[in-house]
């Protein structure tokens, strides 16, 4: 192959290249909020940053591109179009994927740990920091005392 040969070849190949990385952008596109009304788009951007995208965890479904987000959007929008309210399509979300997807997940009997984890975690350490509080007070005075 002819040095000008290589260099189209270089050329096409970058450019598939391109097009590939430029994918899931065009997706989002196809699956954003076109088509709906102000009331519509506003609830749909409010649904899809409340639901988590079980394949990055840590991201909504809003800002994921992957696979799963992708398909959770067009199902938050068709949903949206066939009027069902936000509460039936978190129910439909929870049902579905679990408790996991909503990032505010129902006060029930099976997410209590989940509620309460982070106030337990708060005793916990001030327990720990209390009895290391208490053990440290009586050393210091006798050193004090020594000193004096």
């Amino acid at each position: 192959m002819s040095g000008a040969g290589k260099g189209v070849a270089m050329r096409r190949l970058w450019l598939s290249v391109l097009c590939v990385m430029m994918l899931p952008g065009a997706l989002l596109a196809a699956i954003g909020d076109e088509g709906l009304s102000a009331e519509q788009r506003q609830r749909f951007h409010q649904l899809t940053t409340e639901l988590r995208c079980l394949v990055c965890q840590n991201q909504s479904i809003a800002e994921s591109n992957a696979d799963l987000a992708l398909d959770l959007k067009r199902q938050v929008r068709q949903q949206i179009l066939e009027g069902r309210s936000d509460d039936a399509i978190r129910t439909y979300m929870r049902e579905r994927y679990g408790d996991f997807v909503l990032y505010k997940p129902a006060v029930e009997p099976k997410t209590y740990l989940l509620w309460a984890s982070p106030a337990l975690l708060l005793l916990i350490a001030l327990f720990i920091l209390a009895r290391r509080l208490r053990r440290a007070g009586p050393e210091d005075d006798e050193a004090d005392e020594e000193l004096s």
